[in-house]
Parts: structure tokens; C-alpha cells; sequence
């Protein structure tokens, strides 16, 4: 994949939608989040007109306190999981990435700085500041492995009318281990929405 990625939200939508392209523009994947889903169900497509689907999201848990959010291809083949830390993800975003070929993480994301995302969903919920706060202000979040060494990171770009991030792959990866860290920051932002 040609880096960086971009994703865009569109905040007037209904139900949330993510449009992933890569350096050249190129559409990457396509999400649509389903309302109402009691259990999180969501299909990632190659591109928005969802003429073919590239991999399945499903929860562990009917809630999403502890849940763990599995990958799956479209013939069923595992690539991985994302697991969100409970209460250690109460103040600063927490995540454990786990392969498919095991039950340990073999990454862990969180929030660079907990204090932005804080001001920006305050902010954003005042009316002309709200309009101004997603151009100024930009939560990131750092994948790193367990030594700490980053691998990639996504961070919210200036955006008046849409939700805009941007993913830098940092350190060499495997593809599999790629395209896992790629929708465990799907994920992620899908439920890390609401608080910034």
C-alpha cells in the first residue's frame, strides 16, 4: 500500500461510513457501520460502491466495554483482532492487537496525548468553537510492539465538514500484520468517535 492512508467520516451521515484511499487517491476500503446492532456486525468493502467485500468485523461481546473485535476475509480466514483495555481505557484510549495465530497481543495502541482528544469533544459540542476545534485540534493514536518500538500511527487531520485521519506506517511489517493494524485503527476510531 502506497502510504500514508486517508480516511474520511462523513459527520452528516446517518449511520458512520469510513472511505480509506491511499497516497495516489486511490480507494483502500469502504466501512459502513450498521445501526442498532446489538453485537457489532460490519462489512469492509474494496471500495463505496461495496461490489466486493474484503473482510468481515464481528464482536466477541454485545457490549463494548472489554469486547474484542475479530478479522476476518470473505471465505472466513482469521487476520486478527483488536481488543479495547476497560478501565484502562477510561482516561487514555488503550488497545491490544492480537494476530491470528495466537492468544497474546503483539501490539498495543493508545492515545499520544489524552488532553486533545478531551478538548476537542468539548469544544466540539459549542456551537462556533465546535465548527473551529476539528481544524485545530488532533488526537493521535501510536501502534507500537511490545519493546515500544512505533509501527504506525493515525491522527486526525484539519476537517470542517468531515472526520479526516491520516495512517503512517512507521516500521516494516508483514502484509497480514499490516492489514490487521489497519482495521484495529478502523475500529478503533469507529468507538473512539464520540469522545473526540
Amino acid at each position: 500500500m502506497n502510504y500514508p492512508l486517508t480516511l474520511s467520516f462523513k459527520i452528516v451521515a446517518i449511520a458512520p461510513q469510513i472511505y480509506v484511499s491511499d497516497a495516489q487517491g486511490s480507494p483502500v476500503c469502504y466501512v459502513k457501520q450498521k445501526l442498532f446492532k446489538l453485537k457489532e456486525d460490519i462489512l469492509v468493502f474494496s471500495d463505496a460502491s461495496k461490489s466486493r467485500q474484503v473482510a468481515n468485523i464481528k464482536s466477541n461481546k454485545i457490549l463494548d466495554w472489554s469486547a474484542r473485535y475479530f478479522f476476518t476475509d470473505p471465505e472466513g480466514s482469521n487476520i486478527g483482532s483488536v481488543g479495547r483495555r476497560g478501565f484502562k481505557s477510561i482516561w487514555k484510549a488503550h488497545y491490544d492487537v492480537f494476530s491470528f495465530e495466537d492468544e497474546s497481543p503483539k501490539y498495543s495502541i493508545h492515545e499520544e496525548n489524552p488532553w486533545t482528544k478531551v478538548l476537542d469533544s468539548i469544544l466540539g459540542d459549542i456551537p462556533i468553537l465546535g465548527f473551529l476545534s476539528g481544524y485545530f485540534l488532533h488526537p493521535s493514536y501510536i501502534a507500537t510492539r511490545h519493546d515500544g518500538t512505533p509501527v504506525m500511527r493515525v491522527q486526525k487531520q484539519p476537517a470542517f465538514f468531515e472526520g479526516k485521519f491520516k495512517i503512517e506506517k512507521i516500521a516494516e511489517l508483514q502484509p497480514l500484520e499490516e492489514l490487521n493494524l489497519i482495521y484495529s485503527f478502523l475500529m478503533l476510531l469507529l468507538l473512539e468517535r464520540d469522545r473526540g
